[in-house]
């Protein structure tokens, strides 16, 4: 992975942390995504006393190419052209379009009230369709760490009530293939769709996906999402959790405790 001077990486290479200061966090992903395959990062960690969050998008440049990394990828990745970078804030992410269904304001679109970003019943479809593609949802909703209100938090995960720059939330970037060359780019926050946050992106070059650590946002993990087939391990875990009325009854039952480890964090 290509990122910036301040980010160092995990051993397992899908972890990225900015270890100082508040820029030189813009990462790319290793490879080009594909139409549909979403680029999916949970937030690790945050850091108080910085204006700002969480930076997404899609750029054309191949990063290996790149001379050096960007400081910021608003504006400095943005201006060198071919890429699209949607900046996440607490309460405004959701893309409205006016009445010819092109997103308002130009090169930033407009954003709908703090109540209209949130759905009003839990998600129940297993997957989340946009334009013609199916992502599976499994993945995409944010998940609390195990503790005595972990179910509560779960439930505001869930119905995106928590803002998306929290803790544990996961935010991911896709393109939707729109015919003649071009694409549409949307924004997913904790399983639901913002909506085309970047319209008519040329897809004859690949695309990579571009995260920046940004200011309080210190730290953020790749999440592997599953498409086809669920792996044994996945079909387990929800045969389990659908027997279960919380994550935390997993302690009460006999199983291996690597098991219920997997059952509670994933």
């Amino acid at each position: 992975m290509i990122h910036g001077t301040n980010v160092k990486l995990d051993p397992s290479r899908t972890q990225a942390t900015r270890v100082e200061s508040f820029a030189n966090g813009v990462c790319f992903s290793k490879d080009p995504l594909s139409p549909g395959e979403i680029f999916l990062v949970e937030i690790e960690e945050k850091e108080l006393g910085w204006c700002g969050h969480l930076r997404i998008g899609l750029t054309a440049h191949d990063p290996r190419t790149l001379d050096s990394v960007p400081e910021y990828s608003l504006p400095d990745l943005v201006d060198m052209g071919d890429s699209w970078v949607f900046a996440i804030t607490r309460n405004h992410n959701k893309v409205i379009e006016d009445e010819g269904g092109e997103a308002e304001g130009g090169e930033q679109p407009n954003v709908g009230d703090e109540a209209e970003n949130k759905p009003k019943t839990f998600f129940t479809d297993t997957h989340l369709y946009i334009e013609n593609m199916s992502i599976p949802r499994d993945k995409l909703v944010g998940r609390s760490r195990p503790g005595r209100y972990s179910h509560i938090l779960d439930d505001l995960y869930k119905t995106n009530t928590l803002p998306p720059t929290a803790r544990r939330s996961r935010i991911g970037v896709v393109y939707a293939p729109k015919g003649q060359g071009y694409a549409d780019m949307h924004i997913i926050i904790n399983g639901e769709d913002m909506g085309a946050s970047a319209k008519r992106i040329p897809t004859n070059k690949p695309l990579y996906a571009v995260v920046d650590v940004f200011a309080a946002t210190k730290c953020v993990r790749i999440v592997q999402v599953e498409y086809g087939f669920s792996s044994l391990q996945t079909l387990c875990r929800k045969t389990i959790q659908k027997h279960i009325i919380h994550r935390m009854a997993l302690d009460w039952l006999e199983l291996p405790e690597l098991l219920k480890f997997y059952c509670k964090y994933e």
